[in-house]
């Protein structure tokens, strides 16, 4: 649910239980949540607390699958690290998503890019979008 229909709602019953959960939501969302399109490349910076340090991390890989909307917005990112595919799933208004950079995009015809997770090699990878 983006940010204007939420407004709408919560003006409609502002004393429902309903609304005071927008507001709580509409608060944590991002104003302008990044650009993420299926098969691109994107670099995801992520802030991570170890004990009472805390510092960004980055993860590099291709966007696979996006699911959900408004607050509950999560996206998929997979990569091979040492031989192994690695995949995380961030939410996009999370506040421990510091940036998502878009690397390269991807020229894709799927929604979800599951079968990448039976590929190997050359064979794994997202040819690029040119233009």
């Amino acid at each position: 649910m983006d940010l204007a229909k939420a407004e709408k709602l919560i003006g409609q019953n502002p004393n429902c239980a309903y609304a005071s959960l927008l507001r709580t939501a509409k608060a944590s969302m991002k104003e302008a949540p990044p650009k993420i399109v299926i098969g691109s490349t994107v670099r995801v910076h992520v802030k991570i607390r170890e004990g009472e340090r805390e510092r960004v991390q980055v993860f590099e890989g291709t966007v696979i699958a996006r699911r959900g909307s408004g607050i509950s917005e999560t996206f998929t990112v997979r990569r091979i690290s040492y031989g192994v595919g690695v995949e995380r799933v961030f939410p996009l208004h999370s506040p421990n998503v510091v940036q998502v950079e878009l690397v390269r995009l991807g020229k894709v015809r799927r929604a979800k890019l599951y079968y990448l997770r039976g590929r190997v090699g050359k064979a794994a990878k997202v040819k690029q979008k040119l233009g």
